[in-house]
C-alpha cells in the first residue's frame, strides 16, 4: 500500500472539489443570500413565515434558521441557534427547532451536487418538508412536557445588516465568507478521503459490501452506496460531496441514485453535524434525547419522498 501516494492523490481531488466546485457556487449563492438580508429582503420573508410555522414549534428565528441551512450550509445557522439560546427561548422551541435542523439538508452539498444531476428543486421542497416534521414531532410527542415559556425578547434577527450597505460591500463580504467556507472544507475532504483511499487500499470496502451484500440486494440498493454512506456518517456532508461527485465521475454512481438518496443522506445528523450543533450550548445537549428520535422521523419522511420521487 503506497501511503504517500494515496494521500496526494486525495489532496488534488479535495483542491479541485474545492477550488472548481464548492467555491464558485457559494460565492454566487452567498451573494444573493446577502444581498437579500441587506435590502431586508429575508426579514420580510421571515415575519411572514413566522405565523405559518407556528403550529410545528418553530419560531421568527427558527425560519431564518431553515432559511439559512437550505440555502447557505449547514455552519449558517449556527448563530441563530447561538442567539435563540442567549435570548431564552423556550425549551420546547430550541429542540423543536434543533430536530429541524438535523433533518434537513444542508446548501453547502445541494448546490455543488447540481452539476452532477441533482434537482434542486424537488431537494429543497423535501427537506423543508422533514424538517417540519421533525420539529412538529419534538413539539407534539418527544418534547410536549419541555417548557414552552418565553422570554419578552426572542424573536430579534442576528447580525441585521444596513441597508446602505453597497452591492460592492456585499460582493466582497459575500466572497470573503465563500473562500472561507471553500478552503476550510479542503482539510476535512483530504483527511476523509485519504482514510477512503486507505481503507479500498486495505480491503476494507471489499469486506463491507462482502458483509452488506445480502442486505443491500433485499433493498435494492447499489452496492456503490456503501462508501458514500459511511463516509457521511464519520466525516460529514462535505467529505460526502466529495466521495460521491468522485463516483458519478468514474460512473459508479448515477445522477438518479444521486436524486433518490438524497432524502437519507444529504442531512447534518452525523458525528460532525452533531459535535457542532451540540457544542454551541449545554443546553442542547440536554435537549438531545428529546431531538434524535424527531430529527430520524424527519430523515425517514425525507428519504420515502426522494425513493418515491425518484
Amino acid at each position: 500500500m503506497d501511503v504517500i501516494s494515496i494521500i496526494i492523490s486525495a489532496g488534488k481531488s479535495s483542491v479541485d472539489v474545492a477550488l472548481y466546485t464548492l467555491l464558485p457556487i457559494m460565492v454566487v449563492m452567498l451573494i444573493i443570500m446577502k444581498y437579500l438580508s441587506v435590502r431586508g429582503v429575508l426579514d420580510v420573508i421571515v415575519r411572514w413565515l413566522a405565523p405559518l410555522l407556528k403550529p410545528f414549534g418553530l419560531t421568527g428565528m427558527s425560519a431564518f434558521a431553515l432559511i439559512q441551512i437550505n440555502f447557505v450550509s449547514f455552519a449558517a445557522p449556527l448563530a441563530t441557534l447561538a442567539i435563540m439560546d442567549k435570548r431564552g427561548v423556550s425549551d420546547r422551541h430550541m429542540a423543536a427547532t434543533l430536530a429541524m435542523c438535523f433533518a434537513m439538508g444542508q446548501g453547502n452539498v445541494f448546490y455543488p451536487l447540481m452539476p452532477f444531476g441533482l434537482h434542486w428543486t424537488s431537494a429543497i421542497i423535501v427537506s423543508v418538508a422533514g424538517g417540519l416534521c421533525a420539529a412538529a414531532f419534538t413539539w407534539y410527542v418527544t418534547g410536549r412536557r419541555l417548557s414552552a415559556t418565553e422570554t419578552v425578547n426572542s424573536e430579534p434577527l442576528p447580525d441585521a445588516e444596513q441597508n446602505n450597505q453597497g452591492i460592492l460591500s456585499v460582493i466582497n463580504s459575500a466572497g470573503a465568507d465563500a473562500i472561507r467556507l471553500a478552503l476550510g472544507a479542503i482539510p476535512m475532504l483530504i483527511l476523509s478521503l485519504s482514510i477512503v483511499g486507505l481503507m479500498q487500499a486495505a480491503g476494507v470496502i471489499e469486506w463491507l459490501h462482502h458483509i452488506l451484500m445480502p442486505v443491500l440486494n433485499v433493498m435494492h440498493i447499489p452496492d456503490s452506496f456503501v462508501l458514500p454512506a459511511l463516509v457521511k456518517c464519520v466525516a460529514g456532508g462535505t467529505a460526502y460531496f466529495g466521495v460521491i461527485s468522485d463516483l458519478v465521475q468514474q460512473g459508479a454512481v448515477t445522477a438518479n441514485q444521486i436524486n433518490a438518496s438524497a432524502g437519507l443522506l444529504i442531512q447534518t445528523f452525523d458525528l460532525p453535524g452533531i459535535g457542532i450543533f451540540l457544542g454551541i450550548s449545554s443546553r442542547f445537549v440536554r435537549l438531545f434525547r428529546y431531538v434524535i428520535p424527531a430529527a430520524l422521523a424527519g430523515i425517514l419522511i425525507r428519504t420515502v419522498l426522494h425513493i418515491v420521487l425518484f
